[in-house]
């Protein structure tokens, strides 16, 4: 700087025209008009206590959602998921909403990718210069508070400049519904608010989809909501077809189970009360259960039209089936095998006979190989007289003869094809045994006990799935029976949970056309069991192979990770309530968290699942 200029500087600073202190008696007079006015801004009353407050609303405004604006100390005070109330300005309408994106922080008065804000943060070391910023979250209006108490749905939006203020735990539990007597986890965000399920009728009754890709937790959520059923007393039924849930009874020894149950105060323990089931000549996965329990399948429980369905029947193996099955079962009337002689019970029985459901009474697979043998006999010209198994069709072969006769029975190329289909079902030695008994379900369905029906060493497809379609339904006839008597003694209903694992296999949406029968079946089951306290819970991880017709059924949900785009895409046809910002995170949600769906919740949430305290085989 020059002399001349440095001299001019001072001279305005401390010469004749420098800057002067104001004066004591203009400080005096502002202090008087301060208390005047009733003393220095300290900022709306009604403000007080807020985190944040609603911005003006933009182009890309969404209908139902409001922008909110965070000083940078409550940012962290917001999170995901958090309940807000906020209180419109002017006219003083309460409405709660729910964070369902951020927050976000933006630096103040720039953009975020500004040159100044990208260098200031990048070059600044330790960032020294990064600039100040605000948080912004995206809140979903759920409804506005009513005078009297209560909510009503949203009729207007918040004005800006709006105060918002978090909910108390209390609050935002009891807004979300989140009481009851299942435990599920904790609720993302909100540390010491658990989520739990009652089971009521209006919920577990209902249908349950578990749904997510292999790893994302489903295993660990199926065997926690086992456990909390038992405590509930209810009854619980897994159709494991892995064998992992066969060793439940004993505690976890996995380490990352046992450092997340001691994280939440929590200790590893088996289920009791467990028994596991596998059918006649199949091998369990755990041996050394200490109840495991052998079983046969009573053929006479089939319907032969979804046996048929379950086997592949062509159309001329389809109609060969049936000309014998019905001969077959006019024969066992005329022999007095069912229904017997004089019995009017029986005869009833045989009248109402819905075989769309079941098959004939005390048919045996046997039974119908001997008959459709003796058609053979007949339509390849066989010398001699055919020798039928069964004596009571050995001992009356004339009779047989012309039963069969009568019949137009076409040639012999499907005959031959159908009996070896059914000499193959019959070499796998699974029905009607004569030293393994058939199911008990009056025991399996008593209050807290749990039953595993362990299909691991099922040779086929086609056995796991015959297996599954007569257990679903000896459990439904049972359970109408176990409801009809609560009821007429006036006591509450017990609630069985029938878990079905795998569940695209039994119903995959290939052969859903194929197979309108079992589904039929299934449907009925799962109608009926609804109002009789039987649920169904579907669990795969395979979603995309159910067809439309299974998530149909479905009321509530657990969605574990799933990544496939057109599988996230077709659930949101099926699950109309779960928010945007759920279903964008869906994708990259970490093993145990899961986006739940119950009808008892007022709306989906993301919950940290709880580990399993229980041991499983193969875990995901």
């Amino acid at each position: 700087m020059e002399e001349g200029q440095q001299g001019a500087i001072t001279s305005s600073v401390g010469g004749e025209g420098s800057i002067q202190d104001v004066p004591e008696t203009v400080l005096t007079g502002m202090d008087q008009e301060i208390v005047e006015v009733g003393g220095e801004w300290t900022g709306n009353p009604e403000d007080e206590g807020a985190l944040g407050w609603t911005a003006f609303d933009t182009p890309s405004s969404d209908d139902g959602t409001v922008t909110v604006l965070l000083p940078s100390d409550t940012i962290l005070d917001l999170p995901h998921q958090s309940l807000v109330r906020i209180i419109s300005r002017s006219d003083n309408r309460s409405y709660l909403g729910i964070v369902v994106s951020g927050p976000f922080t933006e630096p103040d008065g720039l953009r975020p990718d500004a040159p100044i804000v990208v260098t200031a943060t990048v070059r600044g070391r330790g960032n020294i210069l990064i600039s100040k910023y605000h948080g912004r979250v995206q809140v979903e209006l759920i409804g506005e508070e009513l005078e009297g108490g209560g909510m009503g749905p949203p009729r207007r939006r918040p004005l800006p400049n709006s105060p918002v203020f978090a909910l108390t735990n209390e609050e935002t539990a009891r807004i979300l519904k989140t009481k009851g007597d299942i435990r599920l986890g904790i609720a993302e965000s909100h540390e010491e608010i658990i989520v739990k399920i009652p089971t009521d009728k209006s919920v577990l009754p209902r249908h349950v989809g578990v749904l997510g890709t292999t790893g994302g937790g489903k295993s660990t959520t199926v065997s926690g909501m086992v456990n909390q059923l038992q405590n509930a007393g209810a009854a619980c039924v897994i159709l494991d077809t892995e064998g992992e849930y066969t060793a439940i009874h004993e505690p976890t020894n996995d380490p990352r189970m046992e450092q997340a149950l001691t994280r939440l105060g929590l200790t590893p323990s088996g289920i009791e009360n467990t028994h596991i089931y596998h059918l006649v000549g199949r091998e369990t996965a755990n041996p050394d259960h200490p109840d495991v329990i052998e079983f046969s399948l009573l053929f006479s429980e089939f319907s032969p039209h979804a046996l048929g369905e379950i086997l592949e029947f062509s159309q001329a193996q389809e109609t060969r089936y049936f000309q014998a099955y019905d001969v077959c079962k006019a024969l066992l009337r005329d022999f007095g095998v069912f229904p017997a002689r004089n019995n009017r019970d029986e005869e009833r029985e045989a009248q109402e006979l819905d075989e769309l459901e079941t098959g004939f009474p005390r048919m045996t697979l046997s039974h119908i190989i001997d008959i459709a043998s003796v058609f053979l006999h007949v339509v390849s010209h066989t010398d001699g007289d055919p020798r039928p198994f069964n004596r009571v069709f050995s001992d009356n072969l004339d009779r047989v003869m012309t039963r069969v006769r009568a019949v137009n029975p076409g040639n012999d190329i499907s005959w031959r094809a159908l009996l070896a289909k059914l000499w193959r079902l019959h070499r796998l030695r699974i029905f009607d045994s004569a030293n393994v008994s058939p199911i008990d379900y009056a025991n399996m369905l008593l209050p807290g006990r749990i039953s595993i029906i362990d299909l691991s060493d099922t040779d086929s497809r086609e056995v796991t799935n015959l297996v599954i379609a007569q257990i679903l339904r000896g459990i439904q006839k049972q359970q109408e029976e176990c409801y009809n008597a609560a009821i007429h003694s006036g006591d509450h209903p017990m609630l069985t949970m029938v878990f079905l694992e795998e569940a695209h296999e039994f119903l995959s949406a290939e052969r859903i056309k194929q197979m309108p029968v079992l589904f039929q079946q299934v449907s009925r089951i799962a109608r009926r069991g609804r109002k009789r306290w039987l649920g169904l819970t579907f669990i795969t991880q395979l979603p995309q192979k159910l067809p439309d017709e299974a998530l149909g059924l479905i009321n509530s949900w657990v969605l574990h990770k799933i990544s496939d785009a057109n599988v996230v895409t077709r659930l949101r046809r099926s699950i109309g309530d779960i928010d945007e910002g759920l279903w964008r995170r869906l994708p990259n949600l970490a093993p145990g968290q899961a986006v739940v769906s119950f009808t008892s919740l007022s709306r989906p949430l993301l919950v940290a699942i709880d580990p399993t305290p229980c041991k499983l085989l193969m875990v995901e």
